[in-house]
């Protein structure tokens, strides 16, 4: 019986600590990234998918997200013990220790990168490099700086379609940064709604990224309307230069105005219920016209 008893243990145990391991990858957001590299891989392909090189290349980028929020997660592990959404995760709880953490993060990149370079080209590898640089080094320890946390957060997180663009063609055109420019400044509104939202929490862990005065008031509001306008000429871009066809165009401008409608309502009342109604419309908008683009190029 004891003997039974030690193994129902370590099941228990290690059970836990893999479930402590998915967290840490944050599996929803680290599909929406191998999500858009699919994407602008499927785009670039112009018809013709190697469908091999598609999914290591995915599951290489799904790679990469995880070992970058893992680095994340372990830079910010006091911040995210003092903050309400955050206390519960692996490391605040210490369910995975800072040495754990990075063995699994180095591990992850080492695999996600290895399968870059194998199955697609070297270009794309330089900048999944530099995306995760970028995302771990600069945009993580600038959120305590001030609002162009944002701006240089956007750039990693708008990467996913162009490296898909390169890893399917091996040269980044002007259809890359098209695609590329529509995940930028789609960021913008996503950002600042989370961080209305979370804004009493950020503010425990000094983190500062609403625009303007860092205030929930109206001129947030107005960066916030101004952001999302921007994104209806955008989604006329793909059919202008023949990456995508006039439907997509329709479907993209259609999403672009009921997106837009959500930042009014905001602008009159400075609401948290409108502003979580801006988050879910963001969660919607991309991925509706991305795969709008991609049914309209098939």
């Amino acid at each position: 019986m004891t003997g039974t008893t030690q193994n129902i243990g370590i099941t228990s145990l290690l059970a836990l600590k893999l479930k402590s391991y998915y967290e840490l990858l944050k599996v929803r957001l680290s599909f929406l990234v191998a999500f858009s590299s699919g994407f602008g891989f499927i785009l670039g392909s112009q018809g013709v998918v190697n469908w091999s090189n598609f999914i290591a290349f995915c599951v290489g980028g799904f790679m990469v997200s995880g070992g970058s929020i893992t680095i994340n997660q372990i830079i910010e592990v006091e911040y995210d013990k003092v903050m309400k959404r955050t206390m519960g995760r692996p490391l605040p709880t210490n369910r995975v220790s800072k040495w754990e953490a990075t063995i699994f993060a180095i591990t992850l990149l080492l695999i996600g990168f290895s399968l870059i370079f194998a199955f697609t080209n070297v270009l794309t590898l330089l900048i999944s490099v530099v995306s995760m640089l970028m995302y771990c080094f600069v945009y993580t320890p600038l959120k305590r700086v001030g609002p162009v946390a944002v701006f240089v957060g956007a750039i990693p997180g708008a990467l996913p379609p162009l490296l898909g663009w390169v890893a399917a063609t091996g040269h980044i055109s002007y259809e890359a940064w098209i695609i590329f420019g529509i995940q930028f400044i789609w960021q913008f509104p996503h950002f600042w709604a989370i961080a209305w939202l979370a804004d009493e929490d950020y503010k425990k862990a000094g983190f500062k990224l609403l625009p303007a005065n860092g205030k929930k008031d109206m001129r947030t509001a107005i960066n916030i309307m101004i952001y999302t306008l921007f994104l209806l000429p955008l989604g006329l871009l793909p059919a202008k230069f023949g990456v995508a066809g006039i439907n997509s165009a329709i479907i993209a401008t259609v999403c672009g105005v009921l997106f837009l409608a959500q930042t009014f309502s905001l602008m009159r009342n400075n609401s948290r219920k409108s502003a979580l109604k801006i988050m879910y419309s963001s969660f919607l908008y991309l991925p509706i016209v991305q795969i709008a683009f991609l049914v309209d190029k098939i």
